[in-house]
């Protein structure tokens, strides 16, 4: 059954009147924890009083449906915005959670790479249509992070979405293949940096589906920190049912069941995501 959800959802807090940070949640893997990491990081910045967007770019669209946005609700859809038939504004949708909007998406966008295949701004579709938001209009919702749900693959929708991010927040499923596969992911991230996104870097690493029973687990924990150092983010994210659970309700995990484990996991990595910031702030020259 069902919970209510918890009333710290909704408070009223000062929202943070800086320009967006635009966080690309990718890894070619399936399965990893993209969105389920998308919906519910978004949930607990929002939690603590960040205004988040989710822009849903898994033609899946299982973050629109994990967050209760009715397929027939979906007018505009990313794909939409990313072939310029209509501005993101008209795509994005308030959820459940207060200070949490999601731009939805919907099969349409597994056509976007034969459409625009060969435009000479094919790759920065989505970074045109972000600029837009970081000047909004006075009765508009003015964001302090976009998170962008990417799809399984190294496609041009990915490419998109690591062209107009300030970081990638990369989720690691802690099982045998993970090295593996993250170091395809670098060298994308590399190829990217080099030719479109000369900012671009990685934000940090989420090690996910982590089970403290299973030795290889805690293996993946050691290989990936000795590997990747600073960057893996403290927070591991468990291997829990009650996240497993919320999507079939259409609701994040965190208002499913705040006081599960997995809850109380995304809240730590949503509060170290916002202490990085905090430091990268610090450092940058005024």
């Amino acid at each position: 059954m069902s919970k209510q959800p918890s009333p710290i959802l909704a408070r009223e807090l000062t929202p943070n009147p800086r320009s967006p940070r635009i966080l690309a949640i990718a890894n070619q893997k399936g399965g990893v924890g993209k969105t389920t990491t998308a919906i519910n990081l978004g949930t607990a910045l929002a939690t603590v009083g960040e205004n988040v967007l989710i822009v849903d770019l898994d033609p899946q669209g299982n973050a629109s449906t994990g967050l209760g946005i009715d397929r027939a609700n979906r007018r505009f859809s990313t794909y939409d915005v990313l072939i310029g038939e209509a501005p993101l504004r008209s795509a994005i949708l308030p959820t459940a959670v207060p200070r949490l909007s999601i731009a939805s998406s919907t099969l349409d966008l597994s056509g976007f790479e034969l459409e625009v295949g060969h435009a000479r701004d094919r790759a920065f579709r989505l970074r045109n249509a972000l600029a837009a938001l970081v000047v909004p209009h006075a009765e508009e919702v003015s964001f302090s992070y976009i998170l962008v749900d990417c799809p399984p693959s190294l496609n041009l929708l990915t490419v998109n979405a690591m062209a107009a991010a300030n970081a990638i927040l990369v989720p690691l499923q802690c099982e045998f293949f993970a090295l593996e596969g993250l170091s395809q992911l670098l060298k994308t991230v590399e190829q990217v940096k080099q030719t479109l996104n000369p900012q671009l870097s990685i934000h940090g690493i989420v090690l996910t589906m982590f089970d403290a029973r299973n030795n290889l687990s805690g293996q993946v924990v050691s290989d990936v920190r000795e590997f990747m150092g600073k960057k893996v983010y403290d927070t591991v994210i468990p291997r829990n049912v009650r996240i497993s659970e919320a999507p079939s309700y259409g609701k994040p995990v965190l208002v499913y069941d705040i006081k599960c484990v997995g809850s109380e996991a995304y809240l730590r990595l949503a509060t170290e995501i916002i202490k990085r910031e905090q430091e990268l702030t610090a450092l940058a020259p005024h």
